[in-house]
């Protein structure tokens, strides 16, 4: 097993940048210095892209990430939403190089066309200000309730997935994903850090409280730009980039 590992490590590799700049990390954690090494694709990796398996369960991405990270003691699960996105864009620019050819949607006509992305043209979006820990202190404006919250890793959303998978078998006919969701970035609410309590409180929240709440969320999450002006006839339009399991293949070669 070591042996393995030793010949695997022998893959060149890359020390690339986190938009968090590892801030929101414990300060034991190996990400805290804000960077992670992943190794360069090989075939054995692309064997995990084309596993039917993987891709039913939805996790091919997840797996494939994993067995490209070289950092000791770290997984996916362990990233921030943000910093797993720049990791995928580094991954595949280190795979297939930063131009990226794909369908999109024109917002204007509801059509799709093929267009080439530049990835390595991505800019993050940085923490704002001194941020040195994954607690964000903000104070409702109908409420007045003071609110702090974290960012979300990517074990935090698997937990949030198996919750909203748990109460669609139990028949219902809303799915609670925006309640779900803040029940695990609340940290404490007035400094009541009971779960029971932070439960109900975001069952009973105003609506301007909510939105302003996530408003901020949004607003306070490192990650990486993942949209780009593209040309249509006359106009320039922003568009989203696709980031599906097709993100790492290339049209034609797949």
């Amino acid at each position: 097993m070591a042996e393995e590992k030793q010949q695997e490590q022998k893959f060149p590799s890359e020390v690339i940048d986190l938009p968090s700049e590892g801030k929101l990390y414990p300060k034991d954690s190996p990400l805290r210095d804000g960077k992670i090494e992943l190794k360069y694709m090989t075939a054995k990796e692309e064997d995990i892209l084309t596993s039917q398996n993987l891709i039913t369960k939805g996790v091919v991405l997840d797996r494939l990430l994993d067995a490209l990270i070289l950092t000791p003691g770290v997984n996916i699960d362990d990233l921030f939403l943000g910093d797993k996105n720049a990791v995928m864009v580094a991954a595949r620019i280190l795979a297939y190089g930063p131009e990226y050819t794909c369908e999109v949607l024109n917002p204007m006509s509801g059509t799709t066309f093929e267009h080439t992305f530049n990835l390595a043209s991505c800019p993050f979006k940085n923490l704002d200000g001194d941020v040195t820990d994954n607690a964000f202190e903000i104070t409702l404006p109908v409420s007045k309730k003071v609110v702090v919250f974290k960012l979300l890793t990517g074990k935090d959303e698997k937990n949030i997935s198996s919750e909203l998978q748990n109460l669609k078998k139990l028949g219902s006919d809303v799915s609670p994903e925006l309640t779900t969701r803040l029940k695990h970035s609340i940290v404490s609410v007035d400094k009541n850090t009971s779960q029971k309590s932070i439960s109900n409180f975001v069952d009973n929240m105003l609506a301007k409280d909510s939105v302003f709440l996530r408003t901020k969320i949004r607003k306070a999450s490192p990650d990486i730009e993942l949209v780009q002006e593209v040309k249509i006839g006359d106009q320039s339009v922003k568009v989203d980039i696709p980031m599906t399991a097709n993100f790492f293949w290339i049209i034609g070669e797949a």
